[in-house]
């Protein structure tokens, strides 16, 4: 299968003709489609259509562009069943996953209509008489999207939902790991009326489309979702053009599990932190923190049911972890496993491939967990991304946000405690844009802000209102009314 760009509500070939294989992560030898490979020619066209469509969206009533976004929304649910199995065959995930993934842009298309109707401004009272003060927000212009393959649908759409409800126009470049999700995404926004121009794809690599993207003039902000790494290089790019950047980036969430937390549920909410996406979250839970009276007993309960976990194809009944979603990623996953064992960390589950049965045809990697763990060891402190756990030991709840903050990251985090005390000592002094209470490190929700801290991002947040404060310039109004010149920051008594 064919797959092409997407230029004016037109699908197109590349005109360099380079396209690039797009692979069952579950099964090597299924080829889902080849996808061009586009460059700086191909961003440039695109950017000039939306360039061109940005003079007729940004004028239309906002609450008109809401009711497109709406259909929209009750396009992705009447389509939710075959996206999230063309999702999963693409990048692995369980069906009851991808599921998930398309709601999100449900519910994210409902939330961004209502708010069409809600893109307040701030006023204030005038130090002169006769005067009125207003702000309003107007839309940034042509926006750059740049996203990652573990949740193909549910990112671009709280990027692009948001940004077409201010009334911006879009280029997209989706990862090249889960592009056809991505133009399936983008296919119910045109069938619910999106004009020509407003939302353009581009598809390909960073270093030809997406460098291209970044560092042309006429794209006005970039919001990026992948790893810290690529989120630094983009920064510096962009910043030769002044534009905007919104970057959501790595994490190394931890689990906190207090001597007198309801184990069962601290157990299956690190089951579900941990290996739910095969541990390929921003929000994963890579780290589990336990108080040391609890210590040994969690550890013998967690293993008894991570071995119970069955590991394999997403669209297959009863799959709980899927794939690692390529050869690189889980080359990736075996060198941190290596480090972890060379660190003194000790491997007491997985730490290898599952190549048996149906495993042996895709990228499957066994559920694994460390313990004796040290916060100082990479495999504490880096971002693994896959299906690895690391498990330390704590004697107290200050050591435990101790060692909970002691790394560069800020994302996620989670706490499992019955005492109130705990709860919110733990709120207040934990570092991470989100924390979890009685729950795991996944799980937010599409109408409040996500994002972090330290390298986790550079402080914008997605989701919820905050996400307009990206997507939006204000504008500061002065009406005089007087019928004369009156001087402000003039001593006028």
């Amino acid at each position: 299968m064919n797959m092409r760009n997407l230029l004016n509500n037109e699908w197109i070939n590349s005109p360099s003709g380079q396209t690039f294989e797009n692979r069952n992560p579950a099964d090597q030898e299924d080829i889902i489609g080849n996808f061009p490979r586009s460059d700086a020619g191909d961003v440039n066209a695109a950017v000039n259509a939306a360039r061109a469509a940005l003079k007729m969206w940004r004028i239309m009533p906002a609450p008109k562009r809401g009711d497109i976004i709406r259909r929209a929304g009750d396009i992705l649910t009447q389509k939710k069943e075959e996206i999230a199995n063309a999702m999963t065959r693409e990048m692995g995930k369980p069906l009851i996953e991808t599921r998930g993934d398309v709601q999100e842009a449900i519910d994210t298309a409902y939330y961004a209509a209502g708010e069409t109707r809600r893109l307040f401004g701030l006023n204030a009272p005038s130090e002169l008489p006769d005067k009125m003060n207003l702000s309003i927000r107007v839309p940034i212009g042509v926006c750059g999207i740049i996203t990652a393959w573990n949740f193909p649908v549910a990112v671009p759409s709280w990027k692009i939902l948001p940004a077409l409800a201010a009334g911006n126009t879009i280029v997209f470049k989706p990862a090249e790991d889960a592009p056809y999700s991505a133009n399936l995404f983008v296919e119910c926004l045109l069938e619910a009326g999106l004009p020509a121009g407003v939302l353009n794809i581009v598809h390909g690599f960073g270093e030809e489309c997406g460098d291209a993207l970044v560092l042309h003039p006429d794209v006005n902000v970039i919001a990026f979702t992948g790893s810290t790494a690529v989120g630094k290089h983009i920064a510096a790019k962009a910043s030769q053009t002044l534009k905007r950047v919104s970057l959501e980036l790595g994490g190394k969430n931890a689990q906190i599990v207090m001597d007198d937390a309801d184990m069962e549920l601290a157990l299956e909410g690190a089951l579900w932190g941990a290996f739910g996406t095969t541990g390929q979250r921003c929000t994963a839970t890579s780290r589990l923190i336990l108080h040391e009276k609890i210590y040994d007993t969690f550890i013998n309960k967690l293993i008894s049911r991570v071995t119970k976990l069955k590991i394999g194809d997403g669209r297959k009944p009863g799959t709980e972890v899927g794939p690692v979603i390529n050869e690189k990623q889980i080359q990736r996953i075996e060198h941190y496993v290596h480090i972890g064992k060379d660190e003194g960390a000790v491997c007491v589950l997985g730490g290898d491939r599952e190549t048996k049965g149906d495993c042996s045809r895709g990228w499957f990697y066994k559920p694994t967990i460390f313990i004796d763990v040290t916060p100082e060891m990479r495999i504490a402190r880096e971002e693994v991304f896959g299906p690895v756990l690391s498990v330390m030991k704590v004697v107290s709840l200050e050591h435990a946000i101790e060692v909970l903050n002691s790394t560069d990251y800020g994302l996620s985090s989670s706490i499992y405690t019955q005492n109130i005390s705990n709860s919110f000592a733990a709120i207040r002094d934990i570092e991470s844009g989100i924390v979890y209470v009685n729950c795991p490190t996944i799980g937010a929700e599409a109408h409040m802000p996500f994002g972090g801290v330290k390298q986790t991002g550079n402080g914008h947040r997605e989701g919820g209102w905050t996400v307009f404060d990206i997507f939006t310039e204000w504008k500061t109004v002065y009406v005089d009314f007087s019928g004369k010149l009156q001087k402000a920051q003039i001593d006028n008594n």
